[in-house]
C-alpha cells in the first residue's frame, strides 16, 4: 500500500529549481561555506529555538506535545535546517520533493501557514545574527544573507503550494463526504427534492385558482424544499454558481409573493406574475439537477462490488476521529485487512470467484463490526476497518473475531464448492499524533508482518515495527 503526496504542477517545480539553482550560482562559494559552516554548528540549537517560539502559540500546543517535540519534531527540523544550508546544485529537485512532502504533511495535521511563516521568519532572523557573527558584514556575508533568505523563501513557497493543494483536494472531499453520509441514496434524494418543489408549486396555484388569502402560505424559503436546501443542500454540495443562483432564484420568487401576487391585480397581469414565478421555480429545478448529476460521481463513494465505502472518503474519516479523540482523550483503532493468497484464488478458480469472495469478507466485516465503526473497500483485496472509542485490548478482541469468522466460514461458489479463505491483520491505535497516516503507516507494517509470519493472523502496530515497503516516504515528520 502506498500513498504518493499530491503531485506538485511540473511547471511550479521546475520554476522553483531554477530560481534556487540561480541563487546558488550567484552566491558563490565563499557564501555556500558560511551557510554550511552554520549548518554543521548550529541546526540543534535553530530547531530548538523554532519550537520554542512555536510551542508558545496555543494552536502549536493544541497539535504538539513537548514529548513529540523533542523526540521526533526538532530531529526532523533540524534535518530540515542542515539540509536548506547546504543546498547544492545537485540536490535541489530531491529539497523540492521534501517541501512538497512537508507542505501535505502540514495540510493533513492542519498547522496553520501562519505559524510555519513565523517559525521560518524566526529562523531566519536568529541566522541572519549567526552570519554577521561569522562573516562579519562584507561582501560574503550579505551574499550569504541573500542565498540564504531565496532557499527559505523559495522552501517556503514549496510548501504552501503542497499545502494549498492538499486542503483544496481536503475540503472537495469533505464536502463529498458530507453529501454522500447524507444522501447515502442520490437518486432517492433528488427526487424527493424535485417532488417537494413541484408540490410547493402545485399548492400555490391551487390556492391561487381558489383565490385563497396568501397571507399565511409558506414561503419557498420556509417550504420543506427550501429549508433543506438552506440547512442541508447549500453546506452538502458547497458554494457553487449553481447554488447562489438558486438562493437568489428563492428569494426573489418570496419577493414576488409577498409584493405582487397578493396585490389586488387584474387577471392578465396576475397571469403573467404567475408565469414568471413558474419560471424561476422552472429555472431552480434546472439548476438542483444539474448539481445532483455534478454529485452522481458519489456512486462511487461506495465500491460497487461489496457496496463498502471506498477509499476516498477514509482521510475524512480519520481526520474526524482525531478531533473526537483529542476533545474525548479517547483513542481509535485502525484494522487493515489484506486477504490471503488472492492472487491463487483468481488464477484458480477464476476472477468471479474472487469477486465472490470480496463481497463474502465485506459481509462479514459489516456484519461483526459496530454500527458505529466505518468499513471501507480499500482497493484490490484490501479493507480497512476504523474502530470508533477503542482501546488496545477492544480492538484486538475485534480483530482476533473478524480473523476467525474469515477463516471459518468459506465462501460458496456458483457451483456449490466450498472455498476456504483468510486474511492477514494489521492492527494500530491512534498514539495521538495528530498525522493520520502515521496510524496508517503503522497498520500497514503491522499487516505486513502478519504476511510474513505465516498469514491468517493479527498483529499489533508499533513504532519499533519495520515500514511495510513502499511507506518508508511517509514516516517523515
Amino acid at each position: 500500500m502506498n500513498i504518493a503526496p499530491s503531485p506538485m504542477p511540473d511547471t511550479n517545480s521546475s520554476a522553483l529549481a531554477a530560481a534556487w539553482r540561480q541563487s546558488l550560482a550567484a552566491a558563490g562559494p565563499d557564501a555556500a561555506q558560511v551557510l554550511a559552516s552554520l549548518a554543521d554548528d548550529h541546526a540543534a540549537a535553530l530547531a530548538a529555538h523554532f519550537y520554542k517560539v512555536m510551542m508558545n502559540d496555543a494552536r502549536a500546543s493544541r497539535s504538539m506535545s513537548h514529548d513529540q517535540v523533542r523526540v521526533r519534531l526538532q530531529p526532523a527540523m533540524q534535518r530540515w535546517v542542515r539540509d536548506l544550508l547546504q543546498a547544492d546544485d545537485g540536490n535541489v529537485e530531491q529539497l523540492i520533493a521534501n517541501q512538497r512532502v512537508i507542505g501535505d504533511v502540514h495540510a493533513r495535521v492542519g498547522i496553520p501557514v501562519d505559524l510555519v511563516t513565523r517559525g521560518t521568519r524566526v529562523l531566519k532572523q536568529r541566522l541572519f545574527q549567526l552570519i554577521g557573527e561569522q562573516a562579519g558584514h562584507g561582501e560574503t556575508a550579505h551574499t550569504a544573507i541573500a542565498s540564504l533568505t531565496a532557499s527559505f523563501d523559495i522552501a517556503l513557497e514549496g510548501m504552501t503550494l503542497a499545502y494549498s493543494n492538499a486542503r483544496e483536494r481536503s475540503s472537495r472531499t469533505d464536502a463529498a463526504y458530507r453529501l454522500f453520509s447524507l444522501v447515502q441514496n442520490v437518486s432517492t434524494e433528488r427526487e424527493r427534492q424535485r417532488a417537494l418543489l413541484l408540490d410547493w408549486e402545485n399548492t400555490l396555484l391551487y390556492a391561487l385558482a381558489a383565490q385563497a388569502d396568501l397571507g399565511s402560505f409558506k414561503s419557498l424559503a420556509r417550504s420543506e424544499f427550501g429549508l433543506w436546501f438552506n440547512h442541508k443542500g447549500i453546506p452538502s454540495f458547497g458554494e457553487s454558481s449553481e447554488t447562489v443562483q438558486i438562493s437568489s432564484l428563492i428569494r426573489e420568487v418570496d419577493q414576488l409573493l409577498q409584493h405582487t401576487l397578493q396585490q389586488d391585480s387584474a387577471p392578465a397581469e396576475r397571469s403573467i406574475q404567475l408565469q414568471e414565478v413558474r419560471s424561476k421555480v422552472s429555472q431552480v429545478r434546472t439548476l438542483l439537477g444539474m448539481l445532483f448529476e455534478r454529485i452522481g460521481e458519489l456512486d462511487a463513494g461506495c465500491d460497487a462490488l461489496t457496496n463498502l465505502l471506498n477509499r476516498r472518503f477514509l482521510p475524512t474519516v480519520l481526520r474526524r476521529e482525531i478531533e473526537l479523540a483529542e476533545k474525548s482523550s479517547g483513542s481509535f483503532g485502525v484494522l487493515l485487512l489484506d486477504l490471503d493468497h488472492f492472487k491463487t484464488i483468481n488464477d484458480e478458480h477464476g476472477h468471479e470467484a474472487g469477486d465472490r469472495a470480496l463481497q463474502h469478507v465485506a459481509g462479514i466485516l459489516s456484519q461483526f463490526t459496530r454500527g458505529s465503526d466505518y468499513v471501507f473497500r480499500y482497493g484490490g483485496e484490501e479493507f480497512v476497518v476504523v474502530l470508533v472509542a477503542v482501546d488496545e485490548r477492544q480492538a484486538l478482541v475485534i480483530a482476533d473475531g473478524l480473523c476467525r469468522r474469515i477463516a471459518e466460514t468459506p465462501v460458496t461458489l456458483a457451483d456449490g464448492q466450498l472455498l476456504a479463505v483468510s486474511a492477514s491483520i494489521g492492527v494500530a491505535l491512534y498514539d495521538g499524533h495528530p498525522d493520520y497516516e502515521r496510524v496508517m503507516a503503522r497498520a500497514d507494517a503491522a499487516m505486513y508482518q502478519a504476511k510474513k509470519q505465516g498469514r491468517n493472523r493479527i498483529v499489533l502496530g508499533h513504532d519499533t515495527l519495520p515500514d511495510a515497503p513502499g511507506r518508508a516516504a511517509l514516516r517523515r515528520d
